[in-house]
């Protein structure tokens, strides 16, 4: 067991001598080993300083730049993209609540512009790294699907990119109504059911559950109809599609 002696300490005998020479030995051999390490790095330093200044310059310089293009260029930007897209809305908004008869007309405000201000078209066209353009796409699908465009709708809707609850599922599913119109029914079960899993919460699972459900009945695939429906009476017995599933699911059953 090591035992600790203060400095200076006179050996007694032999032994603690030869014990205090090997205990000094192997300490100048450590600080010895420190120091040609020290000297080795301090060589490496002074041979690559060049180089090492010049990569901390190069990070300095690209977090520099992407803080400057953050503050002086995107962020003026999407506060321009959002000024631009509230024209497209409101347009987008009466077709959806107004009279019908003039729906196409303000759809077709809503993609092109209108008050001098750009459209859904536009804004994507012209501001394609922002969050308004994302949106943009978003809006631009759901006018051409109301506008019995659907391969349009189909397009702008699969640029659309969100983690929102409510969003990234209806444009799932609205991608999945242009191809059921489309009469590409195997497509439109699959988009259905990816709308469904996307995210779960009371409005859009049990909304797209049942629509893929009844388009499985309409393709002859009562097993996957079943499970479905079963879901929306047991995990969402308070919404509307609760009130459709035993029709259909009584389909499903007569099916098998």
């Amino acid at each position: 067991m090591a035992t600790y002696k203060k400095r200076g300490h006179k050996p007694k005998n032999k032994a603690e001598e030869v014990e205090q020479i090997e205990d000094n030995s192997t300490t100048a051999e450590v600080f010895n080993t420190l120091d040609e390490g020290a000297s080795k790095t301090e060589e490496w330093v002074a041979a690559n300083q060049k180089y090492i200044l010049g990569a901390v310059g190069t990070i300095a310089i690209v977090i520099l730049g992407y803080l400057g293009f953050q503050k002086f260029i995107q962020e003026p930007k999407e506060e321009e993209a959002a000024n631009e897209m509230f024209t497209a809305q409101q347009y987008f908004d009466n077709a959806v609540n107004g009279n019908s008869k003039l729906s196409d007309s303000l759809y077709t405000l809503a993609l092109n512009g209108g008050e001098g201000k750009y459209g859904f078209l536009g804004i994507i066209e012209n501001y394609g790294s922002t969050d308004a353009a994302n949106l943009s796409n978003y809006y631009a699908g759901f006018s051409y699907l109301n506008m019995n465009k659907y391969q349009e709708a189909i397009n702008y809707l699969d640029s659309f990119k969100s983690d929102d609850d409510i969003l990234g599922p209806l444009a799932l599913g609205g991608i999945g109504d242009a191809f059921s119109q489309l009469d590409q029914t195997e497509e439109a079960l699959g988009y259905y059911e990816k709308a469904a899993k996307a995210k779960t919460n009371d409005f859009t699972t049990p909304k797209f559950l049942l629509k893929a459900a009844i388009t499985a009945i309409s393709l002859n695939k009562p097993e996957i109809a079943i499970p479905y429906l079963e879901r929306i009476k047991e995990e969402f017995p308070k919404s509307v599609e609760a009130n459709q599933a035993d029709v259909h699911l009584g389909k499903a059953q007569a099916m098998k």
